[in-house]
């Protein structure tokens, strides 16, 4: 039995991103021609592959196996065809990435400006965002994330230098209130906290003493998801807040802020830009790794 490869292509793709509108962006099609197209093979197959409701797809025991045999040689068939293309092909297409918002150097308006500049074929879509996902199912080409955070499936560059945390008040706060003088101490201050999303716990803030990891779960007048708000309220003398050092620098400079507590906050490994292990890298993304290790 003949079985036309691009109805395999779209089955296999259907079957990883379980979601009909992400397969078609991927492949290049319309949503109504994957819906087809899957409808023949299953015709010509006379068996049904995936159970599709409204809000799920799911394979079939048929559909397992089919994936199952099919989507390794798929894999290697593709991926050698791109390899030569990519030989001779420059960057170019839509870079998708979902990027960390406390990731300031990869954020930083120089470093993309410069990249946009020096690859003018390549299309950059960036989403800011702090919460976990899977990014191969959402449909991005990578992410960059704190290493830790990062899934142990995936392959991961470094594209910072260690980080530190620290925690910062305005001079007019500590005039005020006083400087703690152990992280303790900052369960007696007005404090600024931060969530990754409304579904979550606050954000408990890191120390360490004496090689001793330990974390102040401080109570928060104002709790925030965004970064913005954090600074903006801290520089306005509402609190003590806690982040990035990178994220502070600009402040700090100035005299807006100072920092606290700094023997108790050592540095960590920082920022990585993360992609599948299972996905052929395209040019574009290669390009953008190079540059921002630059």
């Amino acid at each position: 039995m003949t079985i036309d490869k691009n109805a395999l292509e779209v089955f296999v793709m259907v079957a990883q991103t379980r979601n009909f509108r992400l397969a078609a962006e991927r492949l290049g099609v319309t949503r109504p021609a994957v819906s087809q197209t899957l409808r023949r093979l299953e015709d010509r197959l006379n068996v049904t592959l995936m159970h599709r409701t409204t809000r799920s797809i799911n394979l079939t025991e048929a559909g397992k196996k089919l994936y199952a045999g099919i989507a390794p040689a798929m894999e290697q068939l593709n991926g050698a065809v791109t390899d030569i293309a990519d030989q001779r092909a420059a960057p170019r297409g839509q870079l998708r990435l979902a990027i960390s918002s406390i990731a300031e150097r990869i954020i930083d308006g120089k470093m993309l400006a410069s990249f946009i500049a020096a690859y003018p074929h390549v299309e950059l879509d960036i989403t800011i965002t702090d919460e976990a996902f899977d990014i191969v199912e959402q449909g991005f080409d990578a992410g960059v994330q704190l290493g830790e955070v990062i899934a142990k499936d995936m392959i991961a560059v470094p594209v910072s230098a260690m980080q530190r945390q620290v925690a910062v008040a305005s001079p007019a706060y500590l005039a005020q209130y006083g400087v703690p003088q152990h992280p303790q101490a900052l369960l007696e201050h007005r404090c600024i906290g931060w969530r990754q999303s409304p579904g979550m716990s606050p954000y408990r803030w890191e120390f360490a003493e004496k090689g001793r990891e330990f974390d102040v779960d401080v109570k928060a007048q104002l709790t925030t998801n965004d970064m913005g708000v954090m600074i903006r309220t801290v520089c306005a003398g509402g609190g003590i807040g806690f982040g990035m050092e990178e994220t502070y620098a600009p402040y700090i400079a100035r005299g807006e802020l100072v920092t606290l507590l700094d023997a108790w906050l050592p540095t960590f490994p920082g920022f990585y830009l993360y992609f599948s292990s299972r996905k052929h890298m395209p040019p574009r993304l290669r390009a953008f790794i190079d540059h921002v290790r630059m």
